[in-house]
């Protein structure tokens, strides 16, 4: 059994009630590769100092994106990326926000409703942009956790403040105030956008789409970024972030989780919560994505199409200097003596470690 204070821990601690709380196929997966992660049930290898000798254990990571042990890697590797297609302009942040009135939806149907918030979204900056003729970008990173677990679906969206004009050159967008557009504006194009995607998806339900209506739905434009590298450092907190990280969890044991959060009521606050392991792991549960569904999009100028075809071409017009990235492989020192790398020597199944290496006289560690 686990000592240590992690989502897999509670996973592992609810034992068979996991199959009782009607959970999908996909969600169980999911929570199964979560428990097993970094476990001999995975398999590892064996890898030896090249100085000292001391063997080294390690087992491998289950690579599913929900998984508080996975993310790293992944996110040096695509922030390397979006580097590389950085403009000359000031960069803005955007957050559209999904009302509460939805949430039962997302329970039932989420690819539905996570679809329509990324398409409405990028609609409704696309008709601002028509105001300007210009054809604007967009990045969006899908959250759909608040602090203490609960559903609270919504974008961060990073809009580069220029476009692309009718004959196809570089255009600044010059901005009163200290957002890109007024924000009021895009809250009611956004509530007629995201509706008008429900419908189109068939989901005609009167009682909730009157309800929408009522609602004053709520866009957020934060102050622009700094410079181009406050952008990569925002993309480096948000990108692949999880409904909760290890760090966060302070306790688990059979009784439940305790975890601490920030109360945004409360001037962000850091309080601490105590839950059941079920409702714990329920509440991670819904935050658990559609299989194969995509949380991170590109749309105009910064979609994938366009960049292929276009932007190294813009970027030279601009003049501006692209970094060379080359994602270094993993070297890991020594935890003995600090000094020499550790070479993978040997791979191994889920039966574990042959025993030889338990047995000669070098220091071994585990992990």
């Amino acid at each position: 059994m686990r000592t240590t204070a992690e989502v897999a821990t509670a996973i592992e601690l609810l034992g068979n009630e996991l199959e009782q709380m009607n959970l999908s196929v996909h969600v169980l997966k999911t929570l199964r590769a979560i428990k097993l992660c970094r476990t001999s049930a995975l398999g590892g290898h064996v890898d030896a100092c090249s100085s000292c000798g001391t063997i080294h254990i390690s087992y491998n990571s289950c690579r599913n994106r929900h998984c508080p042990k996975c993310q790293g890697h992944r996110r040096v590797q695509w922030i390397q990326k979006r580097e590389e297609e950085l403009l000359p302009t000031v960069y803005y942040h955007v957050v559209f926000t999904l009302p509460s009135e939805l949430n039962q939806l997302c329970l039932e149907n989420p690819k539905i409703v996570y679809d329509a918030l990324f398409e409405s979204a990028w609609q409704t900056l696309q008709k601002m942009g028509v105001t300007k003729n210009l054809q604007l970008g967009m990045i969006c990173i899908m959250h759909t956790w608040g602090q203490n677990l609960s559903l609270h679906p919504h974008l961060h969206c990073i809009v580069p403040g220029a476009g692309i004009d009718a004959k196809g050159n570089w255009q600044k967008i010059h901005s009163k105030n200290k957002f890109l557009f007024p924000v009021k504006a895009l809250s009611k194009i956004f509530r007629a956008k995201y509706i008008a995607n429900l419908r189109k998806q068939n989901y005609n339900s009167k009682a909730l789409i009157e309800n929408l209506f009522k609602k004053n739905w709520v866009v957020y434009a934060k102050r622009p970024f700094g410079n181009p590298s406050s952008v990569i450092e925002y993309l480096g907190r948000y990108t692949h972030k999880i409904a909760i990280s290890n760090q966060r969890i302070k306790l688990v044991n059979k009784d439940g989780v305790t975890f601490q959060y920030k109360d945004y009521k409360q001037q962000g606050i850091k309080k601490e919560m105590r839950l059941s392991l079920q409702e714990f792991v329920r509440r991670f549960a819904i935050h658990i994505l559609p299989h194969r569904f995509v949380r991170i999009r590109h749309y105009g100028f910064l979609s994938s199409t366009w960049k292929r075809g276009k932007l190294r071409e813009l970027q030279k017009k601009l003049a501006v200097q692209i970094p060379v990235n080359k994602v270094q492989p993993l070297l890991h020192k020594c935890p003995n003596c600090k000094t020499g790398t550790m070479i993978t020597i040997e791979v191994f199944g889920k039966r574990g470690p042959p025993a030889k290496y338990f047995t000669e006289n070098k220091i071994v560690t585990c992990s």
